[in-house]
């Protein structure tokens, strides 16, 4: 499947220990240049197909809130989910994770789900004109973030 956006890199661990961290929520934080973590919601405990959580993020002084919903959650392979604000749909976001020979390689990629209003809206509100450029800068460093963690 294609994605709007995609940057994959080779990470020395196992494809369990990355889907165990890219799917604990309050750690997201330590990786991302924007999202600062999230909590889940209602009965939800952790990461099940189904599942619902808030995600929090910040850009400088702008801060905002999102209710996703878990759209994937196979350990070792891919954790991935739906995001909403204000009940419009905004994005699909996701990391896919495959074995390699000196651990295993992860892509994490973004679908933007927004319609042209809503998109030209968000980009004003938050100063992102170019929306996919500056996800992938912000997708690259969570990679590496994440490596460096591991």
């Amino acid at each position: 499947m294609s994605h709007d956006v995609e940057v994959s890199r080779t990470i020395a661990a196992s494809p369990e220990r990355i889907y165990e961290l890219v799917s604990d929520l309050p750690r997201m934080g330590e990786w991302s240049p924007e999202n600062t973590g999230g909590k889940w919601l209602k009965d939800a405990t952790g990461p099940a197909t189904g599942a619902r959580f808030e995600g929090t993020n910040a850009m400088g002084k702008r801060k905002w809130k999102t209710i996703c919903k878990v759209t994937a959650a196979r350990p070792g392979e891919e954790f991935a989910f739906d995001v909403t604000a204000a009940g419009i749909k905004v994005a699909g976001w996701g990391f896919t994770i495959e074995p390699a020979a000196d651990g295993a390689t992860v892509t994490h990629w973004w679908d933007d789900h927004r319609n042209s209003v809503i998109a030209s809206i968000t980009g004003l509100a938050l100063g992102v004109k170019d929306r996919a450029t500056h996800n992938r800068a912000n997708m690259e460093h969570t990679l590496e973030k994440l490596s460096a963690a591991v």
